[in-house]
């Protein structure tokens, strides 16, 4: 007998969990009644599609009609061990995945199915049926971590705080030692030249070359302990953006990137002792603490981060489980000075920020619009 509580559906719809597309075009929202797929900018309703049961991690592949579906909430559409991939056009079920565990993650491109586990990360030829190219084995990975692009594979490591960075053709492995405690977010840059990734102090956030996985850039998000919701690099690598429970979007500056970008001009140094140091002639003191000389955000902005989840919820995300908070500040870059924020939940939200130069000459984040998305 099916005893589980009937979701009360006279509130409206609930976002489970919400991810862009590998251009940031759209973004794709799991519902505990099925999916939805918004354009970005202008947020408008693309697809909209009802299970009368709830989905949990939904990805795009690009703008195609093809999504990689798993169920969630309280009431699955599917096994939370199965991947869906669904094709609307032909509105069914084209290719089935079973594993052990649950489906924590998946990202595709049109070669390609890789799938994060809890302890492993699977990867398929996208064919019909598919085919298993490889697996690799990871250390505890409840976030479901995974970048992938069209030449390379990030996930997190064997060990806590490492990186695993795959060459997709030769299957080469790169090992990246980027933190001491365990990894909270990563991200590649739309190039893949880069790597950026956070740990779950949330302090810091280091920036790698994928080519040698050298450190070009470390970051200062603050110095308290922060729960990172979201990286993301800017189109031409230029600017790095985070969030976190800290309800504040953080912008900076990656200035080991202005070298490769032609015609570049940096922004003016400003009475901050330059672009990058927060506090000074302080930073230049021999014995201080780092923090004095470190790199910090020239721009930040406070986004909504209501929460709509139950008391000792924890984050993540991806299972869309009732005993989860829904995401939160998820970025999406659209240009290199305007990018957008989406949050999941009863209250899920659509926000724009644009990086603008404010009346004393130095660059401001300001947030130029806002839309509650579910019901529009």
């Amino acid at each position: 007998m099916d005893t589980r509580q009937v979701i009360d559906t006279s509130a409206g719809p609930v976002a489970l969990s919400t991810t862009f597309n590998n251009d940031g075009s759209c973004f794709s929202v799991g519902l505990d009644s099925g999916f939805c797929v918004f354009n970005s900018d202008p947020c408008e309703l693309k697809v909209s599609r009802n299970f009368n049961a709830g989905i949990g991690v939904v990805e795009m592949l690009g703008q195609s009609n093809y999504l990689a579906l798993v169920g969630g909430g309280r009431r699955p559409k599917f096994p939370q061990n199965k991947l869906i991939i669904w094709d609307d056009a032909k509105q069914k079920a084209v290719i089935t995945l079973e594993f052990r565990t649950s489906v924590l993650r998946v990202r595709l491109t049109k070669s390609r199915i890789v799938v994060a586990l809890h302890n492993s990360i699977h990867i398929f030829a996208f064919s019909v049926p598919p085919r298993k190219l490889s697996v690799f084995e990871t250390v505890d990975n409840p976030l479901g971590l995974l970048c992938l692009g069209r030449r390379l594979l990030a996930f997190a490591g064997r060990s806590p705080g490492q990186v695993q960075v795959v060459e997709l053709e030769t299957g080469n492995v790169s090992i990246i030692p980027a933190h001491s405690s365990p990894l909270r977010a990563l991200t590649l840059s739309s190039d893949e030249a880069l790597l950026a990734t956070a740990s779950e102090m949330g302090t810091l956030i280091r920036v790698f070359a994928s080519s040698n996985c050298a450190k070009v850039a470390e970051l200062r998000r603050g110095v308290d302990h922060a729960d990172i919701f979201s990286l993301a690099i800017s189109p031409s690598n230029t600017l790095l953006a985070v969030t976190s429970d800290k309800s504040t979007l953080h912008i900076f500056d990656l200035p080991h990137a202005c070298n490769s970008i032609p015609n570049y001009q940096p922004p003016p140094a400003t009475g901050e002792e330059g672009l990058y140091q927060k506090w000074g002639f302080l930073g230049k003191i021999p014995l201080l603490p780092r923090l004095f000389s470190d790199v910090y955000s020239f721009a930040s902005a406070p986004f909504e981060i209501s929460d709509d989840a139950p008391p000792g919820a924890t984050y993540v995300p991806q299972l869309g489980s009732s005993s989860c908070r829904p995401p939160k500040g998820l970025i999406g870059w659209t240009s290199d000075d305007t990018l957008l924020l989406i949050g999941a939940g009863k209250d899920g939200r659509w926000e724009k920020f644009a990086i603008q130069e404010g009346q004393d000459g130095k660059r401001v984040c300001t947030r130029t619009g806002w839309k509650r998305y579910l019901g529009s």
